[in-house]
């Protein structure tokens, strides 16, 4: 019986300082809604890759509303925000780091990540994060590719870490970036 990813709705202050309340809520409602499209509720089991590690999990969600749907009809900007916070799920359940900050634009990555208690950005990670609504397993490991060198070449010294959701095939990946 496989394990449970971490509740999305609980990924927020006060245990991940970067994501508030009312992010925590718009990115959960948009995993939902990209969820929605594929799979059918209580859970999902998801297969985690995560540096060179195969994991299974069941991600526990609800399924969204008429008004969610309405409100997520952009499908780009739900599968972006709905990959944000099931990689900061993996991550904590795969990494034990939680999200500490947003990064600012040209960094290469989209959330500073770190050991809990420990708010130091100079001991930060980067974590790059994309999603796919549909694709292959091929389409995610070249999107990765593109991540991993999207924060390579990010305006930071920062160690950084991939990710990418697929939603319709219910992976997700996860890796070191490799200095250049």
């Amino acid at each position: 019986m496989a394990e449970h990813l971490p509740e999305l709705r609980s990924l927020r202050n006060p245990k991940h300082p970067g994501i508030s309340c009312a992010v925590n809520e718009a990115f959960s409602e948009a995993a939902e809604v990209c969820l929605a499209r594929h799979h059918r509720p209580p859970k999902t089991l998801l297969t985690i890759c995560c540096c060179k590690r195969d994991v299974k999990y069941n991600l526990n969600w609800k399924h969204p509303g008429k008004v969610a749907q309405r409100a997520w009809l952009n499908r780009d900007d739900a599968t972006r925000d709905g990959a944000y916070i099931i990689a900061i799920a993996v991550v904590e359940k795969e990494l034990g780091l939680i999200a500490l900050s947003r990064t600012d634009t040209r960094t290469g990555a989209d959330y500073y990540i770190g050991q809990p208690n420990v708010l130091d950005l100079e001991e930060a990670f980067r974590l790059e994060v994309s999603g796919i609504d549909h694709g292959s397993i091929a389409d995610l490991k070249r999107r990765l590719s593109q991540k991993e060198e999207q924060a390579k070449q990010g305006d930071s010294c920062l160690p950084a870490y991939a990710s990418v959701v697929g939603f319709k095939e219910a992976m997700v990946f996860v890796t070191r970036v490799e200095d250049t």
